[in-house]
């Protein structure tokens, strides 16, 4: 009688293709339950320091009420001829930018846990998948910018911009689901890659407000010099920023609308949304190579 030995039957069993099928299952649901889990620490650390996200919601209010009030009296048709008001033209660029500067800051936590030695602890840890770490910090992310660009969409129509109709607050949070979804690979790219936190602050800071104003956020192209027009349309801002205007002054719209006219053609509704998904895709393969040599 032969005894296989306790270590070959282990080895026969996963070697075996039902144990392939077995084992995707498990791997899946330790992923998902990983994932949760660090996305629930992300959520209590923002419970114990709301501070963030309070300042994340008051800031953009701020500027809705401060903006619109400073240009209540710019001549009629400055900003677009079915513009009725500055308010109004104003809501998309505060919703896009306070969803690209939250989705930018992204990278933070990360950097933290990398200088405060919690990052090595989880890279150690009998994790399913590493990449669970990217995955909780994006959807914390992601929805955190939904949740503000709610409030936003709120105090606009309090504060007289109007609400778009129901499809179009779902093309709004598509939006700004892509744009953040690419900015926020962008952001944890650059926390595994730069070196500190000081580093990843000023990289922020310098991107921040020259994409804002090199956007339709705050005016549109007809407004801009010719060589700001070629700037704001190769900025992937204005392609989040002009179809949720489209939505605010146009209650007919769909994919084939012409949201933006460039100085190299015009672009559709279907077609800026086209644009943010080959942003967010291109993001994430970028970052690819780096995650891989990082958590591997």
């Amino acid at each position: 009688m032969t005894i296989t030995p306790k270590s070959e039957m282990n080895w026969q069993e996963l070697a075996s293709p039902q144990a392939d099928i077995n084992a995707a299952p498990n791997f899946f649901g330790e992923l998902l339950q990983e994932t949760l889990a660090l996305t629930r620490r992300l959520f209590i650390q923002l419970q114990r320091r709301p501070s963030t996200l309070v300042a994340g919601i008051i800031q953009p209010v701020m500027w809705l009420v401060l903006f619109g009030a400073l240009f209540q009296n710019a001549p009629k048709g400055l900003f677009g001829t079915t513009t009725t008001n500055y308010g109004q033209f104003l809501a998309a660029g505060i919703i896009v930018f306070t969803a690209f500067a939250g989705a930018l800051n992204a990278g933070l936590p990360v950097m933290f846990d990398r200088e405060f030695g919690f990052l090595n602890r989880l890279l150690v840890a009998p994790l399913a998948s590493r990449f669970s770490i990217v995955f909780a910090s994006a959807i914390f992310i992601i929805s955190q910018s939904l949740l503000q660009a709610a409030v936003i969409v709120a105090a606009a129509a309090f504060l007289g911009a109007g609400l778009p109709d129901v499809a179009g607050l779902g093309a709004i949070a598509l939006i700004v689901f892509l744009l953040a979804l690419g900015v926020t690979a962008i952001s944890l790219g650059l926390a595994f890659a730069l070196p500190g936190h000081i580093e990843l602050i000023a990289v922020i800071f310098v991107t921040n407000l020259p994409l804002l104003f090199a956007s339709t956020a705050l005016a549109p192209l007809t407004f801009m010099p010719q060589w700001l027009q070629v700037i704001a349309t190769l900025n992937p801002l204005s392609y989040a920023i002009e179809p949720i205007r489209y939505l605010y002054l146009h209650s007919d719209w769909g994919l084939g609308s012409v949201v933006m006219q460039a100085p190299w053609g015009n672009v559709t509704f279907g077609g800026a949304l086209l644009v943010l998904f080959g942003f967010a895709l291109i993001a994430l393969l970028s970052i690819q190579p780096r995650l891989r040599r990082t958590l591997a």
